[in-house]
């Protein structure tokens, strides 16, 4: 099985994986049997920097995946992969080695559209063009509020683990 997280740099296993798969700069494949892992490699997206619906999601096919690891994804990429016949997965976060042992303990599972997403399925485009999906403030709130999501995860999972001792 290969699987693929997106990520913000090229540090395999300890790179930072990226909230979102269709803006993340790179891509950690990693090749798996059982639960061992064979290979891991770094690939570029060629779509960094771009908008270009339906493009990832066939590039991450063309790469041989079967299983697509990600903070956040937009509906139309949900869709996209369905067809395709790769598993997406959201609500990833943390490094790499982290996010894929999540997923392969059955932990990291499912997948929903991205806040961005919605919101961009019910704005009308602005006068000057633009999308939603295409305005960096717009990026940038959503990756500061998946953050302070999962620091809070984190920060509960830490009371929880000081109560116990």
């Amino acid at each position: 099985m290969r699987i693929a997280i997106s990520a913000d740099d090229q540090n395999g296993l300890d790179s930072v994986v990226s909230p979102h798969f269709g803006r993340c700069p790179h891509y950690i494949l990693i090749d798996v049997e059982g639960h061992e892992m064979q290979a891991v490699n770094a690939v570029d997206n060629p779509y960094h920097g771009q908008h270009a619906p339906g493009a990832v999601p066939n590039f991450i096919h063309s790469q041989g995946v079967d299983v697509m690891l990600t903070g956040g994804m937009g509906g139309r990429a949900i869709a996209s992969f369905e067809q395709l016949g790769v598993e997406a997965v959201s609500g990833a976060s943390g490094t790499v080695r982290r996010t894929l042992e999540l997923y392969l303990g059955g932990q990291l599972r499912g997948v929903q559209p991205c806040r961005e997403s919605i919101e961009h399925a019910h704005e009308e485009i602005s006068a000057a063009g633009e999308e939603y999906e295409q305005d960096e403030v717009g990026r940038l709130r959503e990756e500061a509020e998946m953050l302070q999501q999962q620091l809070s995860e984190v920060m509960a999972h830490l009371e929880k683990l000081d109560d116990g001792q």
